[in-house]
């Protein structure tokens, strides 16, 4: 007989006996217990608590020089051209948007692993450059400009819009070679970024007034559809909400 069960039996209590009665003592603990519960509806408040803060596109550039600046805000305005369904990118903020991203943990990759061996990679391996995307606008946009002044005695900025649209479609297709980095490369991420700020929340400083969001019908941050659920094929006119608070909440009949 093992020493713990002789203790058990020596004070007149076996174990079956023990354990019986802890388990007893258990419950009649959890009937005992007084349970927390909500009467009321929880009082709740749109953007009461926001985990971001929102864009300041007021504010001088963070990453961008001043000549840099003006360089991406002629370049987003040829990429996204003013027309009948909204306004330019740059009316948009999108230049903003790309300075606020480089200027935080986007612009320096600080998340994402960036050391070698690096070797160019098929499609689907995706991007390989040791470049972060501030070194990839700083070498970018200054071997545009050298590139327009050397073959059209501007900058990229004073060019005519047909002019900008031409060089922009060399850069896209590799016919011109930029001298520090690789033109199709620099094009792909500023036409990349371009549309993440002309459709992203007016938070991070694109899609001002929520343009794009409106242009194609897009409801933004709403709290609650669950009355709209059922309501299939219909308008419901809903006018779009930033997460930032902007917008009208007012339920559509």
């Amino acid at each position: 007989m093992s020493k713990t069960r002789d203790t058990a039996k020596a004070g007149g209590l076996t174990r079956r006996q023990l354990l019986g009665s802890s388990a007893a003592l258990l419950v009649g603990a959890s009937g005992t217990a007084r349970a927390l519960s909500y009467t009321d509806t929880p009082e709740w408040q749109p953007f009461s608590n926001i985990a971001a803060t929102p864009v300041d596109d007021d504010a001088d550039w963070q990453f961008f020089t001043p000549d840099e600046a003006a360089t991406v805000e002629a370049i987003v305005e040829r990429l996204i051209p003013a027309d009948d369904l909204s306004v330019s990118g740059k009316d948009a903020g999108c230049a903003v948007f790309i300075d606020r991203q480089l200027a935080g943990l986007y612009g320096d990759y600080e998340r994402r692993y960036m050391h070698g061996p690096f070797q160019a990679g098929t499609p689907q391996q995706g991007d390989q450059s040791p470049l972060t995307p501030q070194q990839r606008y700083r070498l970018g946009l200054a071997s545009l400009d050298d590139h327009c002044r050397n073959t059209q005695d501007a900058l990229f900025k004073d060019l005519g819009g047909e002019q900008r649209d031409a060089i922009l479609a060399q850069l896209e297709s590799g016919d011109i070679a930029l001298d520090d980095i690789d033109s199709v490369a620099f094009f792909e991420i500023v036409l990349q970024n371009t549309m993440e700020g002309f459709f992203a929340d007016p938070m991070y400083g694109g899609n001002r007034d929520m343009v794009a969001w409106k242009m194609v019908g897009f409801p933004g941050a709403r709290y609650d559809y669950r009355d709209y659920i059922e309501r299939h094929n219909e308008d419901l006119a809903f006018e779009p909400v930033s997460i930032q608070g902007r917008g009208d909440w007012s339920t559509p009949a």
